[in-house]
């Protein structure tokens, strides 16, 4: 055989695409792309024909970049002080950890039943089902509805919050109950352990490191939310003062003031509970 019929035979190592294999398009990918070719045409048409109102978009763009100099770069307080700040601050902690706090115990007792290894498959599937539906609305628009019968304000925000935070919770916990060794609990209730002793003995325990870094996310959610809060249900803090400065007011300088108050808070309980999860050795 000559050495040209061999180097046809043989197949090129040099080659790096020979041993690669198209797939065929599947349903699901096919209608990805065509969704996302669909938003591209849709984004695309939409900017072309927005209605700007004779605004240019290079003055847009300059009179934006204005705005956050004067913002960051000049925050001064004029209708109130920095005690008041930091007081209103505190009063948007104290909303956020109330409603972490009374979420965390509701949760934590029907997290218990909604594990299933702790509970029957149908009582567990009854409670996610309805903690899905409560995280699918959002926290704003259980306010407002909490808001109807008791009226803007601090209440209509921490039922409102709380009542999103026990959702949140109940999967977060449930989820950490599972994960427990299920040899375990058997070997408890082989030993004739009741279900409540089980609980405390076995289930809490060996989850509570991850029930402390859960929760104390949340918190951090809720602070978040408790500053919206303030300017859509008027439940006072911070977030108020925000409201009446960037529409009462208009004074961006004292919105920038406020902007790095709710910073600095921010950075300084993300540093408590990231070293809290450190000495508890716990990663989400």
């Amino acid at each position: 055989m000559r050495v040209a019929d061999i180097s046809k035979e043989e197949p090129s190592h040099n080659n790096p695409f020979q041993n690669m294999k198209i797939k065929p398009l599947s349903k699901a990918v096919l209608t990805i792309r065509l969704t996302i070719v669909i938003l591209a045409i849709l984004t695309i048409y939409g900017f072309f024909t927005f209605d700007y109102k004779d605004i240019n978009l290079f003055e847009g763009v300059v009179s934006t970049l204005t705005n956050l100099k004067v913002m960051f770069l000049e925050p001064h307080f004029v209708h109130f002080s920095f005690t008041d700040a930091t007081y209103q601050v505190l009063v948007t902690i104290g909303l956020a950890l109330l409603t972490t706090l009374i979420g965390a115990l509701i949760a934590l007792f029907l997290a218990l039943f909604a594990a299933q290894n702790l509970s029957s498959a149908k009582v567990s599937n009854i409670i996610k089902g309805v903690v899905a539906f409560i995280r699918a609305v959002p926290t704003v628009l259980w306010v407002l509805i909490f808001a109807v019968a008791a009226g803007l304000g601090s209440v209509a925000a921490v039922i409102g919050m709380t009542f999103h935070s026990v959702g949140y919770l109940i999967k977060a916990y449930s989820e950490s109950f599972e994960e427990l060794d299920e040899g375990v609990i058997e070997a408890l209730r082989g030993s004739g352990a009741s279900w409540w002793q089980i609980v405390f003995q076995a289930v809490i325990p060996s989850s509570l490191t991850y029930l402390v870094s859960w929760t104390f996310l949340r918190f951090e959610i809720n602070f978040g939310v408790a500053v919206a809060m303030g300017a859509a249900a008027g439940a006072g803090g911070i977030g108020f003062d925000m409201f009446m400065a960037s529409s009462f007011y208009l004074d961006l300088r004292e919105v920038g003031t406020i902007t790095f108050f709710i910073l600095f808070f921010a950075i300084v309980l993300e540093m408590i509970a990231t070293r809290i999860k450190s000495r508890l050795r716990v990663k989400i």
